[in-house]
């Protein structure tokens, strides 16, 4: 990454940039926390995408390989199709101290079949691990779910060896499911009903 901070204008200024038709705008939605903004991905976060999902340590857990440029430009581009039919997909997030895209999250659909639940995820830079970031967009990105769509039950999957994944889930709230077979491998399934959210003590 360059030493000098970036700054990301706002959603009404880049993508106008970008040429993005008026129907898509009005399908993205950009969230934020204390430290964080979450922004739809979009072919300006290309550069950066490219370097998280090219880290292999990164993706051990997610597809066990790095992601090459091209893939992370089709990555880019299934998103935002997504994020026109379904007012929901993936984000970047922000630094807001640096300005620097340092991980990538989701609402989608569980195993990207609208037949099933939503589901949550999320990967960081690895030079970000350890500070909360997950757990920060995950608690806005859940908020999401269940405030903005109407979700009568969240749903996340990784790794059964990513003790650190599911400890954000488990700090989120979710409850462990069990071992079931999403994104062809044997993942933990945790998941919060929306009576669990709204159960939960206010920050």
């Amino acid at each position: 990454m360059g030493s000098t901070p970036k700054s990301r204008p706002g959603l009404s200024l880049f993508f106008p940039r970008l040429r993005l038709r008026p129907t898509l705008l009005l399908h993205m939605t950009i969230l934020t926390t204390p430290r964080l903004r979450l922004e739809p991905l979009n072919e300006s976060h290309l550069e950066e995408l490219f370097v998280l999902n090219s880290d292999p340590e990164v993706m051990r857990y997610i597809t066990g390989k790095p992601q090459t440029r091209d893939e992370a430009l089709e990555m880019i581009e299934l998103v935002k199709a997504r994020w026109e039919k379904f007012g929901f997909s993936w984000w970047g997030f922000i630094e807001l101290a640096s300005g620097e895209l340092i991980g990538a999250g989701c609402i989608q659909y569980l195993g990207r079949d609208p037949a099933n639940p939503l589901e949550i995820g999320w990967r960081l830079r690895q030079d970000k691990w350890g500070q909360g970031f997950a757990s920060e967009a995950a608690q806005r990105m859940a908020a999401f779910a269940f405030e903005t769509q109407g979700a009568d039950l969240l749903c996340a999957v990784c790794h059964q060896e990513n003790s650190a994944s599911a400890k954000v889930m488990q700090r989120l709230g979710m409850h462990y499911r069990g071992v079931e077979k999403w994104y062809d491998m044997d993942t933990a399934v945790y998941e919060m009903t929306r009576g669990e959210w709204d159960a939960k003590p206010v920050a």
